[in-house]
């Protein structure tokens, strides 16, 4: 790997790393503000404990040597003070998606789930669910020897619309099933109420951290800086851009208003539709699959709340939802001698289609059953007493200023 190929790997790294930071504006920004410590916490705390289990299992799992196509079986615990510099630098850009795969769970389940449950969960996923998943569909690419059997297949995932968020998505269904809505947001008169997020300019901030680290996202896989990044980045924005707007105006003929998180779901929701096939499709077919990724978001949204399903984030409809369609539109939309898989269009829409469907069985049943047992050991979920006094003095013993003052008070100690 020449120089210049490292330089750009870790500058994408550290986009990616933004990503942290996204969800971490954007779940606070969107739960309410006596949870927004405990959110914030997680975000950090699972991208430390993701890393580690990454480095010491994960990375074996998912890129070491293969056994017929189904698991790795070498790197563990790298010593990279002796490896090569292209298997340093390709594992920092890996940990970077195992982490972003792990924190689509913690918006999902936001303000009811002990953290020292969610920790485990995190494990769960660094350590196994995510990289057996990104084993099938993209051992090899950092060189090891053989192939995932998906791969083998024909399977088309480039920057990971099924195995990084289609994974997480099916994860956090399956956890968010087992702990349950919050409190109070089922079971009215009207069906549901709406819980009033604490803080929508720092969510939209979110997004616009997650739009930044998405060029690192898609643009660094292709693990070299060559004459298709630029393309790749265009549709990626164009994606993102076009998402926003189909999401924020379905809501608005529905509404008659333009709905702030639905607009910014549906950006995000474009921006993963476009992760499977950014590098294969035309700009103009990149605006369509962000379109329809934008729409979908909505509308698994409404989905989820009629069964009574509560993802405090909205996280499911953009990754689970977009990422299924993303994946579907790179066999209906990728240029087939791009793809090089030597399928037809049909055969190429089979084979993601079957990708899909064994993605959604390995990590939403294995989550859940994991999970189930889990919270049979450990109880994910607080107590309702912890529930309602907010999570960050229940599980952290803190508080904001805010709320242990009354305004007089502040007031008083501002001015002396």
């Amino acid at each position: 790997m020449e120089s210049v190929d490292i330089l750009w790997i870790v500058i994408a790294s550290a986009l990616v790393f933004v990503m942290q930071a996204g969800f971490l504006c954007l779940e606070s920004g969107m739960t309410r503000s006596k949870n927004s410590i405990n959110v914030a916490i997680k975000n950090l705390a699972d991208f430390c404990l993701s890393t580690l289990a990454f480095w010491f299992v994960g990375f074996g799992l998912m890129f070491g040597v293969s056994y017929q196509g189904w698991v790795g079986l070498d790197l563990f615990a790298l010593n990279f003070a002796t490896t090569t510099s292209s298997l340093a630098v390709f594992f920092l850009f890996q940990v970077m998606f195992c982490v972003t795969s792990v924190t689509i769970l913690s918006g999902i389940v936001a303000e009811r789930m002990k953290f020292g449950a969610y920790l485990f969960v995190a494990f769960v996923v660094a350590g196994l669910l995510y990289p057996v998943a990104g084993h099938w569909g993209w051992a090899g690419i950092g060189g090891s020897a053989g192939s995932g059997w998906l791969a083998e297949l024909g399977f088309v995932d480039f920057a990971g619309s099924t195995v990084v968020h289609s994974v997480g998505g099916w994860a956090g269904l399956a956890l968010v099933l087992i702990v349950g809505p919050r409190l109070g947001r089922f079971g009215h008169a009207s069906g549901m109420r709406a819980i009033t997020p604490s803080n929508m300019p720092t969510a939209a901030l979110g997004a616009i951290l997650l739009f930044i680290g998405w060029l690192g996202f898609n643009g660094g896989t292709t693990l070299a800086l060559d004459d298709t990044v630029p393309s790749i980045l265009i549709n990626t924005v164009i994606g993102g851009c076009i998402g926003a707007i189909s999401a924020g105006g379905l809501s608005y003929a529905v509404h008659q208003r333009l709905d702030a998180d639905q607009f910014i779901n549906g950006a995000l929701g474009g921006l993963v539709a476009v992760t499977a096939n950014c590098f294969a499709v035309s700009t103009g077919s990149a605006a369509l699959i962000g379109l329809v990724g934008g729409m979908i978001v909505v509308f698994v949204s409404q989905i989820l709340e009629s069964l009574k399903i509560d993802d405090a984030v909205g996280a499911i409809p953009v990754h689970l939802g977009a990422g299924i369609w993303g994946t579907l539109a790179t066999g209906l939309y990728g240029d087939l001698e791009t793809l090089g898989t030597g399928l037809s269009r049909l055969e190429q829409v089979a084979v993601q289609g079957l990708g899909i469907l064994v993605y959604g069985i390995w990590a939403f049943g294995l989550a859940f059953i994991i999970f189930y047992a889990g919270n049979a050991v450990m109880r994910f979920r607080v107590n309702e007493e912890e529930e309602i006094a907010g999570l960050n003095i229940s599980e952290h013993g803190l508080q904001h200023e805010s709320e242990l003052q009354s305004p007089t008070e502040l007031r008083h100690q501002e001015l002396g």
